[in-house]
């Protein structure tokens, strides 16, 4: 299969040419991936079994983590959702069109192979304006996981789509470097109160601002269990090389790091470090990736994908990162860089 890449900028009559034939490939269960504001997703017909299947074998994905379906108008959820509770409208009426994702009961318009075999169905309804454009030209309801090899960094150029789906997709539209560079918020509505599954641009307290309560799921489905979720029982975002966040006071972090990069390299390994604007000068022998001010979460969530792709470029074989534990993005992005790393964590104890 040749995967074409074509671009599109977010106007109806610009993109109309593009629209049809990224629609047409669609309707004849084929897969396009798409921008959206989070990151880039691997789109196929929501409502088609097949397409669904597909969407697993392209990304190599187990077929039990629950793909998301994405609507571009409010008025669609009624077709595919049952029981919606009114804390959700609430939620979509401060957050829809945006990077939140809602958890409700499917109704059977929506096949299980889209839900991975769950009685429920995941949806999000994105702000950008070419995915909004393409999923209402491709019939209305999306399926749409990250565009990359599961397991592996989500994409945040079309370029990043190229590296992981040649030759496994039809199309990819190119609407440019994403916004955010972090996957949606997960909510489950099934549940009282709503319970946060996934950490994402909107927090927790921006959610409690809309809900009378919230709980937050803790840790990840075990290998028996059926995630609820995607994210939730496989290892996810994660480089080639081997991935260790070291936390602790900033001293401490940096002389333990420059230690372990002195060991590793000492043995032969390419090493890397991903540090704050502020610190990055703290770091040698390794290569340093300056991943943004901590001033500035959102260049942080942005670049956070990227770095580890480049990283991957770079043929890094260990690498050791920072702890962002920002005030509002701080739980999304210790969030991904927990799961990329397999959750190894390497504490600094503070002297007495």
């Amino acid at each position: 299969m040749i995967t074409r890449v074509v671009k599109a900028v977010g106007d109806p009559v610009a993109d109309r040419k593009v629209m049809e034939e990224a629609a047409g490939i669609i309707k004849a269960g084929g897969l396009v991936a798409i921008p959206t504001e989070t990151v880039y997703g691997l789109a196929g017909n929501a409502l088609d079994p097949a397409s669904a299947k597909r969407i697993y074998a392209a990304k190599g994905r187990p077929s039990d983590n629950p793909l998301i379906v994405h609507i571009a108008r409010l008025e669609d959820i009624d077709t595919i959702a049952g029981d919606i509770p009114e804390e959700a409208y609430k939620l979509a009426e401060r957050f829809w069109p945006g990077p939140l994702t809602m958890i409700f009961h499917k109704k059977d318009i929506v096949p299980r192979e889209t839900t991975g075999g769950l009685e429920t169905v995941a949806v999000r309804f994105p702000v950008n304006k070419i995915a909004q454009e393409f999923i209402l030209a491709s019939g209305g309801f999306i399926a749409a996981p990250s565009a990359n090899v599961s397991g592996r960094p989500s994409c945040t150029t079309a370029a990043h789509c190229m590296e992981d789906l040649d030759g496994r997709v039809e199309m990819i539209i190119d609407g440019g470097e994403v916004g955010i560079g972090l996957e949606s918020t997960i909510v489950d509505m099934t549940v009282k109160p709503p319970c946060i599954l996934r950490q994402g641009y909107i927090n927790t307290q921006m959610l409690k601002e809309v809900l009378d309560g919230i709980d937050r799921a803790e840790g990840e489905a075990t290998a028996k269990e059926h995630p609820k979720a995607p994210g939730m029982k496989y290892r996810h975002y994660a480089p080639k090389g081997r991935l260790t966040i070291v936390r602790g006071n900033t001293e401490g972090v940096a002389n333990e790091i420059n230690r372990l990069v002195r060991e590793r390299e000492r043995d032969g390994y390419i090493t890397a470090v991903i540090a704050a604007h502020e610190n990055k000068d703290r770091y040698e022998g390794a290569i340093v990736k300056d991943i943004g001010s901590l001033r500035d979460e959102d260049m942080i969530a942005h670049r956070l994908f990227a770095v580890l792709r480049e990283l991957d470029d770079a043929g890094v074989e260990y690498i050791y990162s920072e702890s962002f534990d920002t005030p509002r993005l701080g739980e999304a992005i210790m969030d991904r860089l927990l799961r990329a790393s397999g959750n190894s964590i390497h504490e600094i104890k503070e002297e007495c």
